[in-house]
């Protein structure tokens, strides 16, 4: 096999299984960081030994043993050093055993708690939000820092320093790897489905740069949540947000134009619409019912679904769709629920109605730069008729976007109501 090709079957097979292989190290060494440094140390090996040797029948199962052979040597050297050994020998020798046996296991496929436990921690409370996202891609995702550094167009030595200071922080806090106790149960999984769906978000409507949507983004996120729903499948939000990504996810090819240019809903040519992820996202949405209360995650799913079941804009169920913003609005409250319960009694109930709404929102300082605001109110006040007032709307949304294809289309849009 010539280098170039074996290189890259060496990176195949890290995007696919370095989750697997971390989750693991992580488990027996108690250390995010230093789980990552061997499997990395593998992954060198790999990149040394199989342009020579071939690649492995199980390349997945060589990463795991190499990385696990080298955490053991790492363990055994540690005890040379530490003091009182023969009080404590017994006790690191028990550790290294149970390691071994546990990694063993990983080997069998009894992947899914390491992975949950690598995923909670990820994606703990005590970092930050961009630390979270980026500790999560590099981890869960096998990111690389540069891959990172592209999808959220931020510097490169940015991504490294948020990634590096995040491991800092969980090896300073003592973070344990291990499942949150119950009674913290819930705030921690709060914690991990925000990370999920800001990946999505992202992915589906890039805050920046040239390009209207980054499916990557999306791809990544509906794997994650994917897995935690599969890992979790007793909590509802789980598959709520599952549902919510499906179904948005659904749309993805219909959201752009031939040249990249974005389609708004309204305008989309619903054919295009994936329904295989549809039927995925109404069935997540199913489980997520049958298990209780719709919570934000859920019910923001089910605003997706009105759309999802809909032959048209004009077909689409608003009035259901407004109550269900007022119920998300009364559980979360947020003046971006109300901007787009907005849009739902406008179309539910007129322009008018939704502008009253939409005006209530002016002195928010939590929509202070956000484009949308302006936006949603330049498409009320063109339905309206008032196209001046719409025209100087949809100019101060091109001024506050910072992604270029959304500049464009705020900017059409405001040129479209000269007549």
């Amino acid at each position: 096999m010539m280098v170039g090709e074996s290189h890259r079957v060496v990176e195949a097979v890290w995007r696919i299984e370095s989750t697997r292989v971390i989750a693991g190290l992580a488990r027996m060494v108690r250390d995010v960081g230093l789980a990552e440094e061997l499997a990395q140390d593998a992954l060198v090996l790999a990149l040394e030994q199989w342009p020579k040797s071939g690649v492995p029948d199980n390349p997945g199962a060589w990463l795991m043993l190499t990385a696990k052979h080298r955490a053991i040597d790492l363990l055994r050297r540690r005890t040379r050093y530490e003091h009182k050994l023969e009080e404590v020998g017994r006790d690191v020798e028990i550790r290294q055993e149970a390691a071994e046996a546990e990694l063993d296991d990983a080997l069998d496929d009894h992947i899914g708690d390491d992975v949950l436990r690598l995923l909670f921690t990820a994606c703990h409370p005590v970092l930050s939000t961009e630390g979270r996202l980026a500790l999560t891609l590099r981890l869960l995702g096998g990111l690389t820092t540069e891959e990172i550094a592209r999808a959220f167009l931020v510097p490169e030595p940015t991504v490294g320093q948020r990634i590096f200071r995040a491991k800092r922080t969980l090896a300073e806090k003592r973070v344990r790897i291990e499942m949150p106790a119950p009674a913290e149960l819930g705030e921690r999984l709060a914690s991990v489905l925000e990370v999920v769906y800001l990946i999505f978000n992202e992915g589906y409507s890039a805050t920046a740069g040239d390009d209207w949507m980054r499916p990557s983004l999306c791809e990544e996120a509906l794997r994650l949540g994917r897995i935690l729903a599969g890992l979790m499948p007793r909590e509802a939000e789980a598959h709520g947000l599952v549902a919510l990504m499906e179904i948005q996810a659904s749309r993805l090819r219909a959201r752009t134009g031939p040249d990249g240019e974005p389609v708004l809903l309204p305008d989309q040519d619903r054919r295009l619409w994936d329904r295989l992820l549809i039927r995925r996202g109404l069935e997540a949405l199913e489980r997520a019912e049958a298990l209780g209360t719709l919570g934000p995650y859920g019910l923001q799913a089910a605003i997706a679904a009105c759309h999802a079941r809909a032959r048209s804009t004009d077909d689409t169920d608003w009035e259901r769709m407004a109550a269900l913003y007022r119920v998300l609005a009364h559980l979360t409250p947020s003046p971006v629920v109300e901007l787009n319960r907005a849009v739902a009694v406008s179309r539910a109930y007129g322009p008018a109605r939704g502008l009253e709404i939409v005006d209530g929102l002016a002195a928010e300082r939590a929509l202070r730069g956000y484009p949308q605001l302006p936006a949603v109110r330049g498409d009320l006040l063109a339905r309206l008729g008032r196209l001046d007032e719409a025209r100087e709307e949809f100019e101060r949304a091109a001024e506050l976007t910072r992604n270029e294809r959304e500049r464009t289309l705020f900017l059409t849009r405001a040129a479209a109501t000269r007549g």
